[in-house]
C-alpha cells in the first residue's frame, strides 16, 4: 500500500513509527545544523561540500539551496541503478540543505583560529551523531549513501574502492570548479572530515542503535 511508504522498514506499533519520525527529523535538523558549524570553521568541508561551494562560484544559489540541488541530481543518478528508497531519503535530499542555512542565520562568523577548530570538531562530532541518528531511523539511506550502496550492488567491487572513488570524484570536481584554490572550502578540514566521519560514526552507531532497540520495545503496541 502507498502508506507504507511513510513507514520505517521496521516498527513495533503506532507510537514507535511516531518516535522514529521525530528522531529522524532531529536526525536531520542536527546535520544541517553540523554543516553550518564546519563551514563557518573555514577550514576546508567535506567532498560533497567543496561540490556545493563549486556550484555556489558559478551560479546565484545559496549553500543549502546548491546542497539540495546536488541531492537532487544524485537522486536521479539513483535511476539506472534500480534502487529503492524511502520517504527518509526525499527528506533527507529536500531538508538537509534548508536546516544549514537557517542554522548559518545564526552560528556567527569566528576570526580566532582555536575558535574555528572548535566550530568544525564540534561540526564533525555531532555531523557524526546526526548521521547515525536519522539512519537508525529507518527511514531509508540518505541519497548519498544510497548512490554508494547502489554502485557497489552494481559494480560488485568492494565498498571502500566505490566510496574513495564516488568522495575522490566529488572533490575534483568541486575543487575545480572554485578554482584548485585551498583554504576556507579545500583545506586540513577536508582531510580531517575524509579520515575521521567513518570512525566516528562507527563510534556512535552501536550505543544509538541499542537504545532504538530498548526503546521501539518500550513503545511496543501490544496489539501489532
Amino acid at each position: 500500500m502507498w502508506w507504507k511508504f511513510f513507514l520505517p522498514a521496521t516498527t513495533s506499533g503506532r507510537k514507535d513509527t511516531i518516535d522514529r519520525w521525530i528522531q529522524l527529523i532531529v536526525g536531520l535538523a542536527l546535520y544541517g545544523f553540523a554543516l553550518a558549524l564546519m563551514v563557518r570553521a573555514n577550514i576546508g568541508v567535506a567532498p560533497w561540500d567543496v561540490l556545493s561551494f563549486g556550484f555556489i562560484e558559478h551560479a546565484p544559489l545559496t549553500y543549502g539551496t546548491a546542497t539540495i540541488l546536488i541531492s537532487v541530481i544524485v537522486l536521479v543518478l539513483w535511476l539506472p541503478l534500480r534502487q529503492r528508497f524511502g520517504i527518509g531519503t526525499l527528506m533527507n535530499g529536500l531538508t538537509v540543505g534548508l536546516w544549514a542555512d537557517l542554522a548559518l542565520l545564526f552560528v556567527p562568523p569566528v576570526e580566532e583560529l582555536w575558535l574555528r577548530c572548535v566550530y568544525f570538531g564540534a561540526g564533525l562530532i555531532i555531523l557524526a551523531f546526526a548521521t547515525v541518528l536519522y539512519i537508525d531511523a529507518d527511514f531509508g539511506p540518505g541519497p548519498r549513501d544510497g548512490l554508494m550502496t547502489g554502485l557497489v550492488r552494481v559494480t560488485k567491487q568492494p565498498v571502500w574502492l566505490v566510496r574513495t572513488v564516488l568522495e575522490g570524484s566529488v572533490l575534483i570536481i568541486g575543487w575545480a570548479l572554485i578554482g584548485w584554490a585551498f583554504g576556507t572550502k579545500v583545506g586540513v578540514g577536508t582531510l580531517i572530515f575524509a579520515f575521521g566521519v567513518g570512525p566516528l560514526i562507527q563510534l556512535f552507531l552501536p550505543p544509538v542503535t541499542r537504545w532504538r532497540a530498548r526503546r521501539s520495545a518500550r513503545l511496543a503496541d501490544p496489539a501489532s
